[in-house]
């Protein structure tokens, strides 16, 4: 069955709003979202996902990428949010699951995060914020590759 999904991109000081989740006895960082509800725009999915997942408000800046989902079941909508002022992020739960995953919310810069989710992050828009294309553009032309073998 196909499930759209709305996730926010929330930036402060270099630091991206990243919900944490145990999954299988794994950790991951991502960004706040989930799918879309019936009679819901993109938009308004990831403001309430940001809402339930971080208990923070803020207002969409514009749109960083559209992505199909690998069984190309549906779409996955990226804005980049502002964050209402003064507020400070805390745990919040997917309504959705009868078994929490989320254990925590915490503001990452991008060495911080491992390569895996890091590499959503790229895929889902980030290099469309100026900030974040400006430190990519930095870099030098090393190969890396996490795990290359010998």
């Amino acid at each position: 069955m196909r499930r759209d999904r709305s996730q926010a991109v929330v930036v402060k000081e270099g630091k991206i709003l990243l919900v944490k989740e145990n999954v299988d006895g794994r950790t991951f960082f991502c960004l706040p979202g989930g799918g879309i509800e019936k009679g819901e725009t993109p938009e308004e999915a990831a403001l309430r996902e940001l809402k339930e997942e971080c208990n923070i408000t803020g207002e969409i800046v514009r749109k960083l990428s559209v992505q199909y989902k690998p069984d190309n079941m549906g779409e996955v909508h990226t804005f980049l949010v502002k964050a209402d002022k003064g507020q400070q992020p805390s745990k919040g739960m997917d309504p959705e699951l009868e078994v929490q995953v989320i254990s925590g919310v915490e503001w990452k810069r991008l060495d911080e995060i491992s390569e895996r989710d890091r590499m959503y992050l790229w895929s889902s828009g980030l290099l469309r914020v100026n900030e974040f294309r400006r430190e990519a553009i930095s870099w030098n032309d090393e190969i890396s590759y996490p795990g290359k073998r010998k």
